[in-house]
């Protein structure tokens, strides 16, 4: 069958004066309109398009690419706001309809949000929702300490930068933890660095623990290097210079450089660390 708010392949029936139809294994048919009609193409040629209603409310098909697919989230810019909703650029002709009951605060015209796209049972309608956090569960994880994620970031606070992972569960970042300009909407990938007693999850930007003592290493060594083998920081630095010159936690620079002062890769003196 035809999935709204999906990708699929569908193969090339017929041409018609409007565009292509096209059709699945189960003779359901959609059009695909003249604009997005490829330049060469066979009648049982298989294209992949992303299924949506149009203003009238029927099945159609397109090859543009929206921001946002079915069951998941999006960073999408609010274009218009009448006594219904909010409607929502999301890269296609029609924009994508956010009811107020949807609307987690009142969205405004030209701001940005977070928004779930969902298919309502009822009118079988794809709808966006702002109200995101009844799709995301951290009774259930899929996810362990240590391992690498994809995040979205959907605020920050005083406390860091809260994250939507692998689309299914909350985290959030520390501010103590960020070394690097982030912002809403922001897509990344992120490590699991501890998993609290309540299931809530701590996420850092850097491969935490023991993996990430290499990496830093390395990187350390290389700085060292580009600054002629002498840089002026040491394990009794203050965190802030350390964190503005490389960019590390103060506690991440030291488990560094004692792998490097281990390797006898370095020497430790009272000014600074310089190459061995």
């Amino acid at each position: 069958m035809l999935q709204l708010g999906k990708f699929q392949k569908l193969s090339i029936l017929r041409e018609t004066e409007p565009g292509l139809f096209l059709g699945d294994t189960e003779g359901n048919e959609v059009l695909l309109p003249n604009r997005y009609k490829p330049e060469f193409f066979a009648i049982g040629d298989e294209l992949e398009v992303f299924v949506y209603l149009d203003n009238e409310e029927r099945p159609i098909a397109t090859t543009d690419a929206p921001y946002v697919t079915l069951n998941e989230f999006g960073y999408l810019e609010c274009s218009a706001v009448n006594k219904y909703g909010a409607f929502m650029d999301w890269g296609l002709v029609k924009q994508l309809f956010v009811p107020f009951k949807e609307q987690a605060r009142p969205m405004k015209q030209g701001s940005w949000y977070i928004v779930y796209l969902y298919l309502d049972d009822k009118t079988q309608r794809l709808v966006g929702t702002s109200k995101t956090n009844k799709y995301l569960n951290n009774e259930t994880l899929t996810v362990s300490r240590f391992d690498e994620v994809d995040i979205m970031v959907s605020h920050i606070t005083d406390k860091g930068a809260n994250a939507i992972i692998n689309g299914k569960h909350k985290g959030l970042i520390y501010i103590e933890d960020i070394f690097e300009d982030i912002r809403t909407g922001d897509r990344l990938k992120a490590f699991v660095k501890k998993i609290r007693p309540d299931n809530k999850i701590d996420l850092v930007l850097h491969s935490p623990g023991y993996r990430s003592i290499e990496p830093n290493a390395q990187y350390v060594l290389e700085e060292l290097t580009a600054a002629g083998g002498f840089l002026p920081l040491h394990d009794k630095s203050d965190p802030e210079k350390i964190k503005d010159e490389l960019g590390l936690s103060k506690k991440s620079f030291k488990k560094a450089i004692g792998s490097l002062y281990k390797d006898k890769k370095i020497r430790i003196k009272e000014d600074g660390i310089e190459l061995a």
